[in-house]
């Protein structure tokens, strides 16, 4: 009967410390779809002739943003307090059994809201602007999650808002 109870007890933690760790940082969140740069879906029922311009790379700015965190709600310090006790109850006997149990509801509550805090902080994203002046002497700026192989002064090609190397 004792190793039983052992054994869901065990189960249980492991089971709880997986789902505490199985937090997911949330997706970045960009401008623009990819490179190389589409223009977005126009409202125009009739396809347009396509259009080439050349030019070459003016400048890549670095663009940066910032996602504002939510801080902590408490119920990571409540899972990780529930984890650490169980698994605290796991070692000892009498006075040491309760003590190992307290010990482990205070780590695993300061561990589970370091844990929150970390998944619901603020994240900082990058992305780039490159601007293109055309051969015709304008400008186009396209903002991409990563400007791939394009370096300023390299000669580009936009077909149709794809900017591509040549």
């Amino acid at each position: 009967m004792k190793i039983s109870t052992r054994f869901i007890s065990v189960t249980a933690s492991v089971l709880a410390l997986a789902t505490l760790t199985a937090c997911v940082a949330p997706a970045p969140v960009y401008q623009t779809s990819r490179y190389p740069y589409q223009a977005p879906p126009r409202a125009i029922a009739y396809q347009e002739a396509a259009y080439v311009e050349y030019g070459h790379v003016a400048n890549i700015e670095v663009l940066r943003s910032e996602t504002a965190g939510i801080g902590t709600t408490g119920g990571g310090a409540v899972a990780g307090g529930l984890i650490g006790g169980v698994v605290g109850n796991q070692f000892g006997r009498g006075q040491g059994r309760a003590a190992a149990t307290a010990l482990g509801i205070v780590g695993g509550a300061l561990l589970g809201n370091t844990i929150e805090a970390q998944q619901n902080g603020p994240r900082a994203y990058e992305s780039y602007r490159v601007s293109v002046q055309t051969d015709h002497g304008g400008y186009r700026a396209f903002d991409v999650q990563n400007p791939g192989d394009l370096r300023i002064g390299d000669r580009v090609r936009i077909d149709n808002g794809h900017i591509s190397r040549m």
